[in-house]
């Protein structure tokens, strides 16, 4: 494997568990308001951050790589209207999208190809982390102005449950 690409994917363990970090970050602020359903949400996307770095960890296992665990950041928000973390996901996964297309750029020009298949997966995810982010901005907007939109929808968040990622870690 290439140095640069395992670098790259070394660091992302870091980043995926700091994003799980910082949603359990915003699933405290959320709880701690009475907005369960918005917790439940929050909770999820930890675990599946969590999950994106066991996938990247066990890549590099699995093709004889060591793992040298960083340190992870205290996440640094702090959030006063029900919104503002809303808004802080959907910016946080456009910075995980950036980082995936760097490491699979990096991969592709090297001609890594198993990785690139591997980080094609990651690709499509994001792709679907930026959506739900927005979908959840766009629900809030719509719906979130008095106390019964805002209930309705923690109803619905409450309702997610957590569906581990199937991937085929060559």
């Amino acid at each position: 494997m290439d140095a640069k690409v395992y670098e790259l994917m070394n660091e992302q363990i870091q980043k995926e568990l700091y994003s799980a970090y910082l949603y359990l970050d915003m699933a405290n602020y959320y709880s701690a308001e009475g907005l369960e359903g918005f917790a439940n949400w929050f909770y999820i996307q930890a675990q599946e951050e969590r999950d994106h770095a066991f996938l990247f960890q066990t890549y590099l296992l699995n093709n004889g790589k060591r793992i040298k665990l960083l340190a992870i950041d205290a996440p640094e928000g702090s959030y006063t209207a029900f919104d503002q973390p809303l808004d802080a996901t959907l910016a946080h996964e456009k910075l995980v999208t950036a980082s995936i297309h760097n490491i699979y750029d990096a991969a592709v020009s090297v001609k890594d190809y198993r990785a690139a298949e591997f980080l094609n997966w990651f690709v499509k995810e994001q792709a679907e982390e930026e959506k739900n982010a927005d979908d959840l901005i766009r629900k809030y907007e719509l719906f979130c102005k008095d106390g019964k939109g805002l209930y309705m929808m923690d109803q619905e968040l409450a309702a997610r449950v957590y569906a581990a990622p199937t991937l085929v870690l060559d």
